[in-house]
């Protein structure tokens, strides 16, 4: 009953959320699949010969035990010279990559210095830790004020996003100057910036044209704009190694999957092979929303007195065929709307031009 009571306090305050099967004929502008990927049968038919041509289709067991596979490693190898790291591991989602690297590198003398607006899967280990402090939201002079007061026996490591999943906003580049100029570890979770941002669609680095050092670890996953499932980390030999022998959700988790894993790889490769297609998409994307907002990724929201109002308004897009994120608290502060710029399997201008201006209707 104590479930219960709580579940009704829940629905009374807009807030209970449920799963949905939505009908098939909506227009999506509510997933991370932000290249649409996901829908290019080709792709996955090319994924699939891959797994297909195996002696076993299964990942068996943890990676360290008798589940690592010459798809988990081609995989790796063709991230880490994509992405110019020297080391790489695939791990079973962006979730548990972050679980495996605050919880094995953050030791007991060390500082971990984090963006209030990391994700919910680095915060749910850091808060738990007694050396953790949050620095103000995208604000080097906040972080360079922690940095010059706390001085820790051990390490300093920093947590940002490349791109925050819940303003679309990309981390500035101050922030790794101050890594540098600290001697601090920089971990950047990629999850929302990988494939959409930067001159050649390689992320926050890529955006700010810098280049990884033996102390910036990137935590990216194949959930988003790589349309596919799973996540990796990239780092320096020793970082990958010491997590291959520390972190406790890579090493007592079956590792991930090979159908994913080659999915992952068709896409990876297809994409930057066909980037100049996609970097045009995406800067006409960013263009067509600039009635609502600006953005300089693939994220746009829009704010909500309440949610019964969001809820309302999420309501009326799907009436017109349109699916929209209706993100309310704890996720964030206040309501909001979350649309995606997604690539759409035919006429994705003409669309979110509708959308933008059914939008402008409705607020």
């Amino acid at each position: 009953m104590d479930y219960l009571h709580a579940l009704g306090a829940l629905e009374r305050a807009c807030l209970r959320r449920r799963r949905c099967l939505y009908p098939k004929n909506l227009i999506d502008f509510a997933s991370n699949d932000y290249l649409g990927l996901g829908n290019q049968k080709e792709l996955l038919e090319q994924a699939f010969e891959l797994v297909k041509n195996q002696p076993c289709h299964a990942p068996k067991a943890s990676m360290l035990i008798n589940g690592y596979h010459p798809l988990h490693q081609r995989l790796e190898q063709e991230l880490c010279q994509l992405l110019d790291y020297p080391a790489c591991i695939v791990v079973g989602s962006g979730f548990l990559g972050n679980v495996a690297l605050l919880d094995a590198l953050v030791r007991k003398n060390d500082l971990l210095l984090m963006d209030a607006h990391y994700h919910a899967s680095g915060q749910f280990v850091a808060k738990k830790l007694p050396n953790t402090l949050f620095f103000a939201h995208n604000d080097p002079q906040n972080l360079e004020q922690k940095l010059k007061i706390h001085r820790p026996k051990g390490r300093v490591l920093i947590a940002i996003e490349g791109v925050y999943s819940m303003d679309g906003q990309i981390a500035p580049k101050e922030i790794y100057t101050l890594a540098t100029k600290y001697n601090a570890y920089l971990i950047l979770d990629e999850a929302h910036s990988l494939g959409v941002v930067g001159d050649h669609l390689l992320g926050y680095l890529d955006h700010h044209q810098l280049k990884p050092t033996s102390q910036t670890i990137l935590l990216g996953t194949f959930s988003k704009a790589y349309g596919s499932y799973g996540a990796f980390i990239a780092g320096s030999v020793e970082i990958i190694d010491f997590l291959c022998n520390r972190a406790k959700s890579i090493i007592y988790t079956t590792s991930l999957s090979l159908l994913d894993s080659a999915l992952a790889l068709a896409n990876i490769q297809h994409l930057y092979a066909s980037l100049s297609a996609y970097q045009k998409i995406l800067v006409q994307m960013r263009a067509c929303v600039r009635i609502l907002g600006t953005t300089p990724s693939n994220i746009l929201t829009l704010p909500f007195k309440s949610s019964p109002q969001l809820l309302q308004a999420q309501a009326k897009l799907l009436e017109h065929g349109f699916l929209c994120a209706a993100i309310r608290p704890p996720t964030t502060p206040k309501p909001l709307l979350r649309l995606s710029l997604n690539i759409q399997p035919q006429d994705t201008l003409a669309k979110l031009d509708n959308l933008c201006h059914l939008l402008l209707n409705l607020r």
